[in-house]
């Protein structure tokens, strides 16, 4: 294989060892792939994405808010790494592995075990049930376990992603009620430049890598299953989309808190109302994003996704919200009491 160090010759050493198991899990047979290929959708960025919206705009909007932050920064973490490892996925490295799903990015760490550690993760210990818990525990590891028989991840890359994942939930569940109340407390120039830092620089950050420490990356001769055209700007692009969510998201919560918020709670009716509403204009985005932007590449591509979703999630936490209260399919919540870590509990523990 050509490579550039110890450590990536080591990385294919564990590859090739991996490849055996991976073709073992997909040995279970053809008729797994339906099942397998619905489990996996459960992490997958579409799926995630109505799933946000769907517990902002319909059920608690201070619950939302809270997991949006925690997956999308977890996606930034995730597509950083995607971006400096350069890791090959099973059907790259070797043609014996069927490509029972496509991937254009770089494998290490697994995507969907990362998201969906933190998605139901969050969801599962805020319940306080330790039903919830088990049954996240099993989705989360059914999720993985289709990642393998899908032929795009290595046992390593799920791991990868499973701790990842877990020490970014450990952190979130600690941490997010200080930072929030740190987060409010700062004037307009301070948490605006924050924001444009947490989400500008890893994608500057992974650019100069990609563009001092490999420029002109070409797939090693030992990797000779179906590598994609260019994995490398493939990732930066994903790095890029999701940081200008998470840029999006930032700047539309931190905005609608200081409007006074607003109630997901309502009747039924009005909250179905809800989701369709905000999921057409985000529909009408995507659209339009493809008809008018869809035929660039390379940097101009991760520089048009990062606007067009820092637009869907501001869309989503600012947009929306305002128009429901507008149209009234939403209201203000009440005022309540001043929490004991500090600040008001509007956004966190409303409804």
């Amino acid at each position: 294989m050509t490579a550039w160090t110890p450590e990536h010759l080591a990385m294919d050493a564990l590859w090739e060892a991996e490849t055996a198991p991976v073709l073992w899990v997909q040995g279970w047979g053809d008729r797994l792939s339906l099942p397998f290929e619905l489990v996996t959708e459960l992490g997958s960025q579409t799926f995630i994405v109505l799933l946000l919206a769907l517990v902002f705009w319909c059920v608690h909007a201070g619950t939302g808010a809270r997991l949006f932050v925690a997956v999308v920064g977890s996606g930034v973490v995730n597509y950083l790494l995607k971006a400096v490892l350069f890791g090959a996925r099973p059907y790259w490295f070797s043609p014996h592995v069927s490509a029972r799903a496509v991937e254009s990015s770089f494998g290490v760490p697994s995507g969907h075990a990362q998201s969906s550690t933190v998605l139901w993760g969050y969801l599962a210990v805020r319940s306080g049930r330790r039903g919830w818990i088990a049954a996240a525990a099993v989705l989360v590891a059914l999720v993985c376990l289709s990642r393998v028989y899908l032929g795009v991840h290595f046992i390593s890359d799920v791991l990868a992603g499973l701790l990842v994942g877990l020490a970014i939930l450990w952190a979130v569940l600690r941490w997010e009620g200080r930072v929030l109340a740190w987060w409010r407390g700062l004037p307009t120039a301070a948490w605006v430049g924050c924001a444009l830092a947490v989400c500008v620089l890893p994608c500057l950050a992974a650019a100069l890598w990609q563009g001092l420490a490999r420029p002109d990356w070409v797939a090693p001769a030992d990797w000779t299953g179906a590598v994609p055209v260019d994995p490398a700007a493939a990732s930066l692009t994903g790095l890029a989309t999701v940081c200008g969510a998470l840029l999006g998201g930032i700047v539309g919560f931190t905005v609608l808190h200081a409007r006074g918020w607003y109630d997901a709670g309502g009747a039924l009716t009005a909250r179905a109302a809800r989701f369709v509403l905000g999921v057409s204009v985000i529909v009408l985005i995507r659209v339009l994003d493809h008809l008018l932007l869809g035929g660039l590449t390379g940097s101009a591509e991760a520089v048009a996704e990062f606007a067009v979703y820092a637009l869907i999630a501001l869309w989503a936490s600012l947009g929306a919200p305002e128009t429901f209260l507008r149209s009234g399919l939403a209201r203000r919540p009440d005022p309540l009491p001043t929490s004991p870590n500090g600040g008001s509990d509007t956004g966190a523990t409303r409804e």
